[in-house]
């Protein structure tokens, strides 16, 4: 009988416990989504906008889009490398092909790198000083006529 009562209490442990795990990856989606900001680039065609998770810390600019199956077009991840820097990126664990775009501090576009290699270890450079790295699904640049020295609007570039 004793074990019938530490087995009931040990299923109603588990199911606190299921709970709970649901909620914090309930809550976790839901930071995510509060966390997508608004992104605009202003091309010689107009004004196109993005919404955008900022990946600010070490981990987040690691992790980046590793492991995502899919990007809409319109979304993307911006990285915050402040302060303006040299910048070094790939595409290890990332399985869908991105344009980066390279930003520097005055907001200006330095380089797109476009249509990068899914899952590749080849270093993709700024060529250049930047302060952040726009990553979008792949033939973005090409589709709305981005461009280097075009313009970006956000908080961290300044000139914005």
């Amino acid at each position: 009988m004793a074990f019938g009562i530490s087995g009931l209490r040990a299923g109603r442990v588990a199911a606190v416990l299921l709970v709970l795990a649901f909620s914090c990856v309930a809550s976790a989606g839901s930071v995510r989504a509060a966390d997508m900001q608004t992104f605009e680039i202003v091309t010689k065609s107009g004004v196109k906008v993005f919404n955008v998770e900022v990946a600010k810390t070490t981990e987040e600019r690691e992790r980046g889009l590793m492991f995502r199956k899919e990007l809409s077009d319109g979304q993307g991840m911006l990285f915050d490398f402040s302060p303006e820097q040299e910048v070094s990126m790939w595409m290890k664990n990332t399985f869908i092909p991105l344009d980066m775009i390279f930003i520097r501090a005055d907001g200006r576009i330095l380089r797109i790198a476009e249509n990068t290699v899914p899952q590749s270890t080849k270093i993709i450079p700024s060529r250049g000083l930047a302060k952040g790295v726009l990553e979008v699904i792949a033939g973005t640049a090409k589709k709305y006529g981005i461009a280097p020295g075009d313009r970006v609007a956000y908080p961290l570039f300044n000139g914005h």
